[in-house]
């Protein structure tokens, strides 16, 4: 059976419209809009060799213009309306024109309108459909995933509550034998000087007894001249020995508070970050892809909420190499606006240059091989100075500022997010390391220290940078790995080089969401490259490949891959996406 409008067949059913042509039975692939008549292609062949309609519009059946379904007017029952009054916004007959409230009215087709609404209607359906629930859904099936999330967080989190309740009680424990052994020595003392006592009265007695015989037998003796002797005379009775009264101990109760074991336990609260939105990918880039072109760079790219379509290539390609001025060695590479780039060397020396290696500032600093520059959103350079443990800002009027104070902690690296100029910066004191993190005007608003069971995440974050996703990507050598953490300070993975030890160094991140890390180790010395989530991709550049000794790595705003040698000023230049 024919069906008459395309919402009266579903998307997935068999089905089979017939021509309306009379007698005949064949498939209808084609319409005329004027006629409003399904055709089979014979006969839409025949309908535009036919003088009376071969202006006539004939479209993919698909395409075709809805009907005006017919409607009688009002005033005149015996017509159809066909007219639309723009004025009014009333459908009117032929005759209803010439009536005087529609005197000098704008009128329209009425079919022309029908079908304009028709198809802004079909246009919003495909909008749900294809764009608005299918995005929605997405929604749905993220929040089941964080709920998901949510639950292990906090399974985690509670375990983590019941160990340090349980190491608390043993502490507890510990403490509760130690006062009692304590007790116990008290009590033991005082006894030992009591039985002391006790002896000496003992002794006492004893001397009495002797010194009552001794008289008594003075008392019954018959020649009288011996109780005028020397002995007699030096017989006396000796005083009672003094001895002291026990002082009693006294047992002082201790004083805690429930805050005070509530602090001994931890806290459970949420981070000083403001949440993201949800990321709702734009109705008119939902079925875009972004094509770089040669004036695009990776911060408009990082904006862009489309995705590229570079990939990696299969060769790296050395575009050009030249010496950094002002510098004996390149540590680390900060990219900065223009084709700008500062460079650092292991004594302090700090200097900005052009791509052909023109020196276009040199500063002095504390700093030494570690990744302790970086340039921000605004074009600033920003620098650690870990001797007077600040962090230092030099405007691009060329002003240095000291920028942020951190307290105890030695500022070793950091990094300015290109995603929302946010500050992060590795930190160590003489027995720990962290990550914290500043807003752009420097407030601190989170400090990442230890993972979930509570360990420590750092020894020495000595290079440190960001992926297009939030991770914090920390280059360890002490640990000998590279840490990543989610934005939210989660421990994501730990990457342990592929071989027998693993020295990471420098590391960056590109538009692809990839790790670019240099492991340092005398055996190995290359340039490995991960994805997102940490998994080995391959080996992007061996020492024999490029230099002796990398050190500092960067991606510039061409999407090109820089090294910088250690055991000379030399800067290479490489091509690795396609």
């Amino acid at each position: 059976m024919a069906m008459s409008t395309e919402e009266e067949i579903s998307a997935t059913a068999q089905h089979y419209l017939v021509c309306s042509t009379e007698d005949c039975k064949s498939n209808c692939q084609f319409y005329c809009n004027p006629c409003h008549q399904g055709l089979c292609e014979r006969c839409r062949d025949e309908h535009q060799k036919n003088p009376d309609t071969e202006n006539h519009e004939v479209v993919p059946y698909k395409q075709r213009k809805p009907q005006l379904p017919e409607e009688k007017c009002n005033l005149h029952p015996k017509r159809n309306v066909d007219i639309l009054c723009k004025d009014c916004n009333v459908p009117l007959c032929a005759k209803c024109i010439f009536m005087k409230e529609h005197t000098g009215h704008q009128l329209d087709d009425l079919e022309e309108k029908y079908v304009e609404k028709i198809t802004f209607c079909r246009s919003e359906i495909f909008k749900i459909q294809e764009y608005y629930l299918s995005t929605s859904h997405g929604l749905k099936k993220e929040i089941k995933e964080d709920v998901m999330e949510i639950k292990k967080t906090m399974d985690v989190i509670r375990n983590s509550i019941e160990a340090e309740a349980e190491s608390l009680k043993e502490l507890v424990d510990w403490v509760t034998s130690d006062k009692l052994k304590q007790a116990n020595k008290i009590e033991e003392t005082l006894l030992k000087t009591l039985n002391s006592q006790e002896k000496t009265y003992e002794d006492y007695t004893e001397y009495l007894g002797k010194l009552l015989k001794e008289f008594h037998s003075y008392k019954s003796i018959t020649n009288f001249r011996v109780l005028f002797s020397d002995d007699f005379e030096n017989l006396k009775i000796q005083s009672i020995p003094e001895t002291t009264q026990p002082v009693l101990p006294v047992f002082t109760a201790g004083h805690f508070y429930k805050d005070e074991v509530s602090k001994l336990l931890g806290t459970v609260n949420f981070p000083n970050i403001k949440p993201d939105n949800r990321r709702i990918k734009p109705m008119e880039n939902a079925s875009t892809q972004l094509k770089l072109t040669g004036k695009q760079t990776r911060r408009d790219v990082e904006k862009s909420e489309v995705k590229p379509t570079l990939s990696l290539s299969s060769s790296v390609t050395k575009v050009r190499e030249y010496k950094v001025p002002g510098v004996n060695r390149v540590c680390h590479i900060s990219s900065g606006k223009s084709g700008r780039l500062w460079a650092s060397d292991d004594v302090g020396n700090l200097v900005k240059t052009d791509l052909q290696g023109n020196q276009l500032k040199k500063i002095r600093t504390s700093g030494g091989s570690e990744g302790y520059h970086t340039v921000t959103q605004d074009g600033d350079l920003i620098f650690t100075d870990r001797k007077n443990k600040v962090i230092n800002k030099i405007k691009q009027n060329k002003t240095i500022i000291e920028f942020i104070k951190t307290g105890d902690w030695e500022p070793i690296s950091i990094h300015s997010s290109h995603i929302n100029g946010d500050i992060l910066v590795g930190m160590r004191n003489d027995e720990e390391a962290k990550v914290t993190r500043y807003n752009k005007t420097g407030k601190e608003i989170q400090n990442i220290q230890r993972d979930n069971q509570g360990q420590e995440l750092y020894s020495d974050p000595h290079y440190i940078t960001e992926n297009i996703n939030g991770d914090i990507c920390t280059s360890d050598c002490h640990n000998q790995a590279v840490v990543v953490v989610n934005k939210m300070g989660k421990h994501r993975f730990s990457y342990t080089g592929q071989g027998y030890m693993f020295f990471p160094f420098g590391i960056c991140t590109d538009l692809l969401g990839h790790i670019i890390v240099y492991d340092g180790y005398y055996e190995n010395k290359t340039v490995d490259i991960l994805d997102q989530d940490g998994q080995f991709l391959f080996v992007l550049l061996t020492s024999q490949q490029s230099t002796e000794c990398p050190r500092g790595i960067c991606v510039d705003d061409e999407n090109n891959f820089l090294v910088g040698e250690y055991f000379s000023n030399i800067a290479k230049v490489y091509k690795y996406l396609e």
